[in-house]
């Protein structure tokens, strides 16, 4: 998504060919496959708007309904893995001309079902037409942004129409979290052969804090370093003591159902038997601390992968 954002912005795109409705980048005023028109205005212009084309994001007849456009247009930028044999380099179409290549990168190609792909494991490829011409500086920057090592892209958060709209009707949207009159953090754990971290993001911050959680050698789950970053979130919320209403966003099920039987008046369970007690025991105590200063306190169970 980075690489597509750097592109538009020193391109000045407007439009968008490649993926589907769900995975086109949002910040797009017009989105479409081949004659197919996904979002936006769909009407002939005299002079067209220009426009990126992710080419492995189309089928054989989107391709063929895009070229008669691309050979007479000068306005588009393509973006593709090498398409010649042994990663060699090869022409998208007759009126192109390739003006930047990184190795071991990718642009998101969810169509090919690649898992290595998500991982920038292949090589992209950008071309424009034969006739067009693009300045050296913006050569380069769109080189540069190929060759970034960045293995996660970082979220697009956007104030464009379309990039709110589109928030707007994601599941956090719909639950309100952006417009939410308190902190949002999102958590999460991960047990990577017996090596536990867990970490938290505060959105309205941009910031976030990680840790390595102890005793694996006790034994180790994925449930204990989901606890382990839930904690790491509720002590930062009681470090700013600013009395605001919290929501924690956990793409662990387990993590909630665990802390469930605490909820609740009247309920006693024990921390015997409890493999991660000594973590359950500080979450326990840091709920009850905002419960007694009538602080407001959500988990919400997202997908996250």
């Amino acid at each position: 998504m980075e690489i597509i954002t750097d592109i538009k912005k020193k391109f000045h795109a407007t439009k968008y060919q490649g993926d589907t409705g769900i995975t086109i980048p949002p910040f797009f005023k017009d989105a479409g496959r081949g004659k197919e028109r996904i979002w936006g205005d769909d009407t002939v212009t005299e002079t067209p708007q220009p426009m990126i084309i992710n080419w492995p994001g189309l089928n054989d007849k989107e391709k063929a309904e895009l070229i008669p456009t691309l050979s007479i247009t000068d306005n588009w930028i393509l973006l593709t893995h090498p398409l010649g044999t042994r990663n060699k380099s090869q022409s998208p179409l007759k009126e192109s001309q390739r003006i930047a290549r990184a190795e071991g990168k990718c642009i998101r190609w969810w169509r090919e079902g690649k898992d290595k792909l998500a991982t920038h494991s292949m090589t992209t490829e950008v071309w424009i037409n034969t006739r067009g011409q693009i300045p050296e500086a913006t050569r380069m920057v769109i080189q540069e942004a190929l060759e970034k090592e960045n293995t996660k892209d970082a979220p697009s958060f956007g104030t464009e129409d379309l990039e709110v709209m589109h928030r707007s009707g994601s599941e956090a949207g719909l639950l309100g979290i952006y417009n939410f009159p308190g902190a949002v953090y999102a958590t999460d754990g991960s047990n990577d052969k017996g090596i536990m971290g867990a970490g938290y993001f505060k959105l309205d911050e941009h910031r976030g804090g990680c840790c390595k959680l102890g005793r694996g050698e006790e034994g180790n789950s994925s449930n204990r370093a989901e606890l382990g970053a839930a904690c790491l979130a509720l002590e930062d919320a009681k470090r700013k003591q600013d009395r605001k209403p919290v929501i924690f966003l956990s793409d662990s099920a387990c993590f909630l159902s665990s802390s469930q039987k605490w909820i609740g008046e009247g309920k006693s369970p024990s921390m015997h038997g409890n493999p991660d007690a000594d973590i359950m025991r500080d979450i326990v105590q840091l709920l009850c601390e905002r419960i007694e200063q009538g602080l407001l306190t959500i988990f919400i169970k997202i997908k996250a992968h």
